[in-house]
Order: C-alpha cells, then sequence, then structure tokens
C-alpha cells in the first residue's frame, strides 16, 4: 500500500497504539478516519491529525462497529484500510473472572474487530489491507489470563481464514501480534491485577513495525528475541 493518500480507518484511535499510529499514518500523508470510546480522547488525536473525521463507538454494539465503518468510506471517499487497535485485558484464575467478564473479554478482543474487519470487506478492494492488532497471549495462553488468551486466539485465527477468502482479492490480511508494551495496558485491566511485568516494548516501536507491514504487503507482524519486532511477508 501506498500510504501517501490512503484512505485508513482506525478504530481504538484513543488508546496509545491506536493514537500513535494515527498521528504516523497522517504524518506520512494519509487520509485518517479516527473510531474510539473516548470523546475527549477522541477530539485530541483528530485535532492532531489536522481535524480528521472522527466517531465514537460501543465494542459491545457490534453494529455500531459495522455502521462505524460505513461512515468512514462516506466520509473518505471510500477505503483502502482498517487497523484494529482495540483491546482489554482482565488477570485472575478462571473461577474468580467469571462469565461477565468472559463474555466482556470476547467482545472487545474478538467479535468488534471482527465486525469491524467484516464491514470492511464490502469496501476495501485489490491492494488495500485490513489489520488487527492480536497479542503474543493468543498463543502463550499464560496462566490467570485464559478468557483474554482465549478471545485473542479466536481472532488470529478468523484472521487466518479471513485472509485465504481473500487471496484472489488482492486484499492483504495483517495480523499484528504484539508482545507486552509499555502503554499501561495491564494497569488498566478492567478485572483483577497484573503480575510483576518486565519492560515491555516502546509503543513507537510497535508503530514502525505496523507501517512498514502495511506499505510492504506484510501478513504478520511478530516478536523475535529482544525487543525487536519481525514483519512477515
Amino acid at each position: 500500500m501506498q500510504l501517501r493518500g490512503a484512505r485508513i480507518l482506525v478504530p481504538g484511535a484513543t488508546g496509545e497504539i491506536g493514537g500513535a499510529l494515527a498521528l504516523r499514518l497522517h504524518s506520512l500523508g494519509a487520509r485518517t478516519a479516527l473510531a474510539g470510546r473516548d470523546p475527549h480522547a477522541l477530539t485530541r488525536v483528530a485535532a492532531a491529525c489536522a481535524g480528521a473525521p472522527s466517531r465514537t463507538f460501543e465494542a459491545w454494539d457490534l453494529d455500531s462497529c459495522a455502521r462505524t465503518v460505513d461512515w468512514a468510506a462516506h466520509e473518505l471517499g471510500g477505503l483502502d484500510g482498517v487497523v484494529v487497535c482495540v483491546g482489554v485485558a482482565a488477570f485472575g484464575p478462571v473461577r474468580e473472572v467469571g462469565d461477565a467478564v468472559g463474555e466482556h473479554l470476547a467482545a472487545v478482543n474478538a467479535l468488534a474487530p471482527m465486525a469491524f474487519l467484516r464491514a470492511a470487506t464490502a469496501h476495501v478492494r485489490e491492494g488495500g489491507v485490513l489489520a488487527a492488532v492480536t497479542g503474543t497471549v493468543a498463543e502463550a495462553a499464560p496462566a490467570r489470563m485464559a478468557d483474554c488468551a482465549a478471545a485473542k486466539a479466536a481472532l488470529a485465527t478468523w484472521l487466518t481464514a479471513v485472509r485465504r477468502e481473500q487471496r484472489r482479492t488482492g486484499v492483504t490480511v495483517l495480523e499484528i501480534g504484539l508482545p507486552h508494551m509499555d502503554t499501561g495496558f495491564a494497569g488498566r485491566a478492567v478485572a483483577g491485577q497484573a503480575p510483576p511485568l518486565s519492560r515491555g516494548i516502546p509503543v513507537e516501536r510497535a508503530v514502525d513495525a505496523i507501517v512498514e507491514a502495511l506499505s510492504t504487503g506484510a501478513v504478520y507482524v511478530r516478536p523475535r528475541a529482544g525487543a525487536a519486532l519481525d514483519v512477515v511477508r
């Protein structure tokens, strides 16, 4: 994808990764539409992106996710890419986490990204990108993160299947499998308390890798030894 002039929707633009990505895409000449839950943060990010169109959504309402994609396509005159950066964490043994929290994790970490990208298949054409952040928990399945890991793994599997579906259309499906990041994400868990964590990867390093992946038609961003990220075509 040629980022200059590309029309890209960023759901989760009020988070650390989504906000930083939106700003970088804008600096590279992309035309962005921004979506998030926090209207005040969304206003700030949109202003920093030269007044980019913005809209709030609720991950529990999957129809609102799909409508946001249609809105972005209307605002930008089409869509060349969607990069979903939404997610939430929870910690604790399964007997303590409970079904309500498990449902919340499934909605935010799996069903909402699926809804965004499902709707985007009606708009994104050859040369475009459908992308979402998953995470290394999808493969590592750490103890005390069963529901979070399961939701991220479901999204990762879904992306793999959609990649196969889109092979003949020329649309790239990108999985952004990030490790622990320096975003304070774990400290905002909806349940439980995070265990002691080592220093995470800086947000800017993740944004570098995502931008490279979008630009080169990569299908994975994955961690490697140390604090590096691999971009895999």
